[in-house]
């Protein structure tokens, strides 16, 4: 490797894309054209950036393994970024188990965390858990290593694991100082504002607020009877029952809530749960019916019991019933939620990180457009939807992924 190439490397490793490109940007070699490449990408012309990666990728012989699997990891960083979901992850694993293999032990735990950063977006937090298990970061260079930090500090959050958060932004903090790097620093403090952000709402008999991701843990280790309405689950200490697939379980179970210690009338549970303006005979024979379900689906925490006027929830061990919902409460709030950490996405990027169909998150698309709340930017295939953060709103809890203590 030559002095120029040498430099050039040393200036992107600080975070000085211009100073790379001063060196290497008359060049075509494939070294040059990687360096390119990963310079364009902070910069932030992320198209370039990955022509020219592919281009470089494709000028190493096949002797230099080791460089065409750096490549790839690039590219896949792209993509990350630019959340297509659909890059081939494929790929990204046969590179890291070229540069494992080649001793490359930097390149191929950032090629990990990459791995560990996608699950992260598709809500697949025990797969990512599984594998950030197995990475050693103690050999990493201190701008890996404050990505790793800041990985552990997500999936922390994720979990709703306030203190060890807490500990990896600390940690990532301490290594972004040592790399020096100001768009690492940026990155971290903007992650670490979500534990001193708003991040749901308590509906209890005698409170209506907004609670810190730190008081939501509380509650939720409380053993109290929740209701959680950002991610459509029951839970009492341990026992979680997930109506994410059953929605009018759901409406049913905190319109119940919301009444307790009280019951709620008939007429307020349909029109809750079957949204009925006039109910007839036949919507009461169904309320009977989705009654009976609930009863069968929350036996372990609380009883339905029946009363003059409707039916009232009783939780087991006499505890208190909270309603967790999110702070705003809108239509396509998941939607809005991926969309808050202020990228560019896909809408089949969108579609793989929400596991719904393309054309149904489309029309959540065109809906929230209508009303201003997203724009997209470019035409046909390179459309991407986006929309400012929103600091107040749940960007946590409706992140896809397993409930709380799943």
């Amino acid at each position: 490797m030559d002095s120029m190439i040498t430099a050039a490397a040393r200036a992107l490793a600080t975070g000085d894309p211009l100073g790379a490109l001063k060196r290497v940007a008359l060049r075509d070699d494939a070294a040059a054209l990687a360096l390119r490449g990963i310079a364009m990408a902070q910069l932030g012309d992320l198209a370039r950036a990955k022509i020219l990666l592919r281009q470089a990728a494709r000028a190493f012989s096949p002797r230099e393994a080791v460089a065409r699997a750096r490549c790839i990891v690039a590219e896949a960083e792209i993509a990350l970024v630019s959340r297509d979901l659909s890059w081939p992850v494929k790929a990204l694993e046969a590179a890291w188990a070229i540069l494992e293999a080649r001793g490359d032990r930097m390149n191929a735990a950032h090629a990990r965390n990459l791995t560990i950063r996608r699950l992260l977006l598709i809500g697949h937090l025990d797969e990512a858990e599984h594998i950030l298990a197995d990475l050693d970061p103690s050999p990493l260079p201190p701008p890996a290593r404050a990505a790793h930090e800041l990985v552990v500090a997500n999936i922390a959050v994720r979990r709703l694991q306030t203190e060890n958060a807490r500990n990896a932004f600390a940690r990532a903090r301490h290594a972004a100082g040592q790399a020096g790097i100001p768009a690492l620093i940026a990155e971290i403090e903007d992650a670490a504002r979500a534990l001193d952000a708003p991040a749901a709402r308590l509906i209890a008999a005698d409170s209506d607020r907004l609670l810190m991701l730190e008081e939501v843990e509380a509650l939720l280790a409380s053993g109290d009877l929740v209701i959680d309405a950002c991610r459509n689950g029951v839970r009492m200490g341990s026992t979680t029952v997930s109506l994410a697939t059953r929605p009018v379980l759901f409406a049913l179970a905190r319109g119940l809530a919301e009444a307790w210690p009280a019951d709620a009338s008939r007429g307020a549970l349909l029109s809750r749960a079957f949204r009925a303006k006039h109910a007839d005979e036949s919507h009461r024979a169904r309320l009977r019916v989705e009654i009976g379900r609930l009863r069968a689906a929350l036996r372990l925490v609380a009883e339905v019991r029946a009363t003059k006027d409707g039916f009232a929830l009783v939780p087991h061990e006499s505890r208190r019933i909270a309603v967790l919902a999110p702070p705003v409460e809108e239509q396509h709030a998941n939607v809005l939620a991926l969309l808050a950490d202020g990228e560019a996405w896909a809408s089949s990027a969108l579609a793989i990180a929400l596991d719904a169909s393309p054309r149904t998150v489309q029309r959540a698309l065109e809906q929230l457009a209508a009303t201003g709340k997203v724009q997209a930017v470019g035409r046909g295939r390179a459309c991407r939807w986006m929309t400012p953060p929103l600091t107040t709103f749940p960007t946590i809890l409706l992140l896809p992924g397993p409930l709380p203590g799943d």
